[in-house]
């Protein structure tokens, strides 16, 4: 038995319909054939800048969709329609716009005739295997030619699904406010549209219309979940991961975070992750710094290795996926006196969220088993027994004094890789390079 669909308000309700005019005339649009109904989520607030951001929800839609086979993607109206071409799959389609990034709802719809009979078997067919205790109709007629009203067309559809329903011996009922199930139908100049199965979209803003970021990208939850609420925002992401050798061999945390990038590129359709080997920065801390201070040290060294980066790549500001008092390191005067090292803004997403809500979110993008893996933390290593809580900017300044910080910087970005990720539809390929020179006198100068 197929899900029961959800509440649906009639003030809210989605209505789509085929815009015919100028790009293709009724005979041309194969009846019976689905489309995907897409409305989209904040787009529609911005005002004079809302072509730009429908133009990256268009061109988002495109990509993901590559390889599948699409007639069009048109917009009528405020929403767009993707019409699936011979051989698409439906549900690989459906797949792929679940991952784009500015849509709230979307649906896959029954193209029909422009008669009373057609839409009555169409919308017969499109709530037939559900289970449902109570439902409306609901119509909009866009082409005032059509000779019934709206009222008259959601009165037939509803009596004719009524009877039909009566003839099955099921105990259902028409109920018009708050139904569990609503039949959508929609009258255009073109075909018309039957649909009962609204999914809801990702939601946020469309990619890469917020500006660049650099992320830093453990191998735990956090850090993912993070990147993947500024991506709902728009950003664009880029990954730097600091790495340890492992205990045990394979037990390096890289396999980890290229698993991470590679889940989460879908979203933005490119990314870069450096990878930055981090144990011979953290000897020179323990051998000169005092045990306590030893991990927010490392984040300090960290975020300064990240902001160089993240200059090169012109971003404008670092994401980590700090929770407050979730760790020592993550006290609100820990944080503070770390951010000092780095003249880049810091945003912290998770700032507020407990665990159980990240771990949710992460089950939801598909992180969690890849965070799950075993693997070697580089951040616990030659962990202090007792760390401080409560450290300002100037006690790390302090403790630092013994260290040569523009050579450490230099040491992490000579040793630092990249891998290179580029998704297709569902193709991701990804490829590694030794940049090498990343640490430049200038890049240095910068940190």
């Amino acid at each position: 038995m197929a899900p029961m669909a959800t509440p649906t308000r009639r003030p809210g309700r989605l209505l789509y319909f085929w815009d015919v005019k100028g790009t293709c005339k009724p005979s041309e649009i194969r009846m019976s054939n689905p489309v995907i109904v897409v409305h989209y989520h904040e787009a529609w607030l911005k005002g004079r800048n809302r072509r730009f951001f429908l133009r990256k929800l268009s061109t988002a839609l495109r990509q993901s969709l590559q390889g599948i086979p699409i007639d069009r993607i048109e917009k009528p109206g405020d929403r767009f329609v993707v019409s699936l071409g011979d051989g698409a799959s439906q549900q690989e389609a459906i797949a792929r716009v679940e991952q784009v990034l500015g849509i709230a709802f979307y649906a896959l719809a029954r193209t029909v005739e422009r008669n009373m009979e057609a839409i009555c078997r169409a919308a017969w067919e499109e709530i037939e295997p559900l289970s449902f205790a109570n439902f409306a109709v609901r119509a909009k007629r866009s082409d005032k030619s059509f000779p019934q009203t709206s009222l008259e067309v959601e009165a037939a559809v509803g009596r004719h699904l009524l009877e039909k329903i009566c003839a099955q011996g099921r105990n259902v009922r028409v109920r018009l406010k708050d139904p569990e199930l609503t039949c959508y139908v929609e009258i255009t100049s073109g075909p018309a549209l039957v649909y009962a199965r609204k999914i809801p979209g990702a939601g946020g803003l469309p990619a890469n219309t917020a500006g660049r970021m650099m992320c830093l990208l453990s191998g735990g939850y956090d850090s993912a979940v993070a990147a993947y609420h500024m991506m709902k925002r728009g950003a664009h992401l880029s990954f730097a991961h600091f790495y340890g050798s492992g205990a045990m061999p394979g037990e390096s945390s890289l396999h980890v975070a290229s698993g991470l990038a590679r889940q989460l590129v879908p979203y933005q359709f490119h990314a870069k992750l450096y990878r930055i080997p981090f144990e011979p920065i953290q000897r020179e801390i323990v051998r000169y710094a005092p045990e306590n201070y030893r991990v927010l040290l490392y984040r300090r060294m960290m975020l300064r290795i990240a902001e160089v980066l993240a200059k090169r790549d012109r971003a404008l500001a670092l994401v980590t996926g700090d929770s407050l008092g979730q760790v020592a390191s993550q006290t609100l005067r820990n944080l503070v006196a770390v951010d000092a090292a780095s003249r880049m803004v810091v945003f912290r997403p998770l700032i507020g969220t407990d665990k159980i809500e990240i771990m949710a979110t992460a089950q939801k993008i598909g992180t969690y088993d890849i965070s799950s893996e075993p693997f070697h933390d580089c951040c616990p290593v030659f962990l202090p027994r007792m760390p401080a809580l409560y450290a300002s900017a100037e006690d790390l300044d302090e403790a630092e004094s013994g260290l040569d910080i523009p050579g450490l910087i230099t040491l992490g970005l000579r040793s630092a890789t990249l891998e290179q990720f580029h998704c297709s539809g569902r193709e991701i390929k990804s490829e590694i390079s030794h940049p090498g020179k990343f640490s430049g006198k200038k890049s240095i100068a910068t940190a």
